[in-house]
């Protein structure tokens, strides 16, 4: 059973856009450091989208042999493309993996069925050896495997009892929970709703895969062993305290064009990733067509993280002793945020 906090490691680029090799195993290091259940390989907030397949599985196999020993590595196996996504397994099984994640089919927009059918069972079946966590986020892919499908393919393959759940849906994960039984592990695709997914007993998730710990990973594991261990005042006094860095996945701003005030979102990796890049870890820069925040954005995602330090510095003085910075300063000095952001709309 997945439980505790899985980091959804960002893949760092160099300024060329090319995957910096030598910062991945630095932020690998850094999470391993900070006590975290497992490491995520090249999800959608590695931006997978963006690498092609032999940097795709480069980076696989180097967190699937740091995590070796030291905790779970997890490979991003999916796609909208079935003969891809058995092909990237295939090579997550070679190298060691403990697991797959396969998001939901982004953009073509199977429908349940044809996710379970047509997707996810053919990996299942091909790969027995390997355990398979489906990826519902239909606020990004367009379509959704349901919790009736997910208790067939429960069922049918011993290697499908998880799901990272991101539907924003409290009724939808309590759904999965009475099609798929006790047994069945759901973790937490969404930072801000973990509390309440580990403390709704009609849903009782085991962790979460967090875009958060790739900043805090020892304060985001320790929150979900509280809640694990039922110690649910002190876990929300925690998930309070990492609220700023939750709320920053994604950032909206209200931007001045010539034409009149425009709404502006910076998705995730983008916000988190600034911030890395503010604090001096090694993340580098997003891969086009994401590109920099606004002002107004870089802005909230440095009240974000001066608040964090002001209240609870701990969460984030692992930053500084690991990659030996001073995390007040780079969080106040605006020489640390030199092209970060676009110079207008």
């Amino acid at each position: 059973m997945l439980s505790g906090c899985y980091t959804a490691l960002m893949t760092p680029f160099t300024d060329a856009y090319d995957v910096d090799y030598g910062s991945l195993e630095q932020l690998v290091e850094f999470q391993i450091a900070g006590g975290v259940s497992g490491i995520l390989a090249v999800g959608t907030t590695g931006e997978s989208p963006t690498l092609n397949w032999e940097e795709h599985n480069e980076v696989v196999r180097i967190v699937a042999e740091k995590c070796k020993g030291k905790c779970q590595s997890i490979a991003g196996t999916g796609s909208n493309n079935t003969s891809e996504t058995l092909q990237s397994t295939e090579h997550a099984v070679h190298v060691g993996a403990d697991a797959a994640l396969l998001v939901d089919p982004y953009y073509n927009g199977p429908s349940s069925l044809e996710i379970r059918r047509e997707y996810v069972a053919p990996v299942a079946a091909k790969f027995p050896q390997m355990e398979l966590i489906p990826y519902v986020i239909p606020g990004r892919t367009g379509c959704q495997l349901l919790p009736e499908d997910l208790q067939i393919l429960n069922e049918q393959f011993a290697n499908v009892n998880h799901v990272k759940e991101a539907t924003a849906s409290l009724d939808n994960m309590k759904r999965t929970r009475e099609c798929c039984g006790a047994d069945f592990t759901i973790v937490s695709g969404d930072d801000g709703m973990t509390f309440d997914m580990m403390t709704d007993p009609a849903v009782k998730a085991s962790g979460v895969i967090s875009v958060a710990s790739n900043i805090a990973p020892r304060a985001v594991q320790e929150m979900t062993a509280l809640l694990a261990q039922g110690k649910t005042a002190e876990g929300e006094q925690l998930m309070k305290a990492l609220g700023p860095l939750f709320g920053i996945v994604t950032v909206k701003t209200q931007e001045d064009t010539p034409q009149g005030s425009v709404g502006c979102r910076a998705r995730n990796p983008l916000g988190t990733k600034t911030l890395m890049a503010v604090l001096g870890m090694s993340a580098g820069t997003c891969r086009q067509p994401l590109g920099k925040m606004t002002k107004n954005g870089l802005n909230v995602v440095l009240e974000a993280g001066r608040t964090v330090w002001k209240n609870n510095p701990e969460i984030l003085q692992p930053i500084g002793d690991f990659f030996n910075v001073d995390v007040e300063a780079r969080l106040h000095d605006d020489s640390f945020q030199a092209g970060l952001t676009y110079d207008s709309y």
